[in-house]
């Protein structure tokens, strides 16, 4: 099979065995991938891929078509149209994924949109209600809302009738965001003023997490799931001591087998029907083929983005 490879911190196309499944997994003709941050964190050499997962193949989404099942594995048929989110190796022609980590692809979304799917409406899902549990009426301020996981959980948070504070650098695009759901669309230097909140989903990384925790109600929930823009804070503890909030993080990659099994049914039970009758998409970006990975990659590095890009494998 043919696979997006990284060779000495460079991408390159290149030709690997094809991967076989095992007990309880699913081999799957990959069709569509999204590319998230953690790649650009793996080819820089910064986020290495979980025991288990290739090396030198990056990609944590994907949506394909099952061709062949391994022993036990019973729920899904080949032929199938299926997503997923995998430890590494979905920048590929072909990809094992084992039956658990494996949702259904509803019927109303294309391949594009179904790349794009798993990890971002997963991530925001796990962070915004099982992580923050937000409720609804609660105020909550997304940071860096223009991207994969920020749209995904703009949509998510207005659906859930939470007032939905969305920050986004880009002046250009608050009003697609806004369009999403946001009830208020914001720069980054806004969001301090702008609040209490309930819940701040941190999606960018260091630079206005200082700022943000001033601006924290009572009992308000941090969950910082992106570090693109900064690794490192400095936090006022005297608001978070005042404010009585918790701070957390979170990432699903390096999650054990039962934890990404429950991440993916929470979707399916809580998310997926909002494809099909409209509430939810998944904005697209750009689209590129397997053979032009880098140029995705450099795209993806050079910010300004609304919504996902997305690696178009086969159709």
């Amino acid at each position: 099979m043919l696979a997006v490879t990284i060779r000495e911190k460079q991408l390159v196309i290149a030709e690997h065995p094809d991967p076989l499944p095992g007990a309880g997994e699913v081999l799957v003709k990959v069709c569509a991938a999204g590319l998230n941050g953690a790649d650009q964190l793996q080819l820089r050499g910064a986020y290495p891929p979980p025991p288990g997962s290739p090396i030198d193949i990056p990609g944590l989404e994907l949506a394909g078509v099952v061709v062949a099942r391994g022993p036990g594995a019973e729920r899904f048929d080949d032929g199938d149209r299926v997503m997923a989110i995998v430890g590494g190796g979905a920048q590929a022609e072909l990809c094992v994924v084992h039956e658990r980590q494996l949702m259904p692809v509803p019927e109303a979304i294309d391949w594009v949109q179904a790349g794009g799917l798993p990890e971002t409406f997963t991530t925001a899902h796990d962070a915004l209600f099982t992580q923050a549990d937000l409720q609804l009426g609660e105020r909550v301020l997304i940071s860096g809302a223009a991207g994969g996981v920020g749209t995904a959980a703009v949509q998510l948070a207005h659906a859930a009738g939470a007032h939905v504070t969305a920050s986004v650098r880009d002046g250009s695009r608050h009003k697609e965001v806004e369009a999403l759901g946001a009830d208020v669309v914001c720069s980054p230097d806004q969001s301090e003023a702008l609040g209490p909140y309930d819940v701040l989903l941190e999606l960018v990384g260091a630079p206005n997490l200082d700022a943000n925790f001033t601006a924290l109600a009572s009992s308000a929930r941090v969950v910082v799931i992106g570090v693109g823009a900064g690794f490192r804070s400095e936090l006022n503890l005297l608001a978070l001591m005042g404010s009585r909030a918790t701070i957390s993080g979170s990432t699903l990659r390096a999650r054990p087998l039962e934890q990404k099994a429950a991440t993916a049914r929470a979707v399916e039970k809580n998310v997926l029907g909002g494809f099909d009758d409209g509430t939810f998409t998944v904005p697209i970006h750009e689209t590129f083929p397997l053979d032009q990975a880098a140029a995705a990659y450099e795209s993806f590095a050079s910010g300004g983005k609304l919504g996902k890009i997305v690696l178009v494998i086969d159709e």
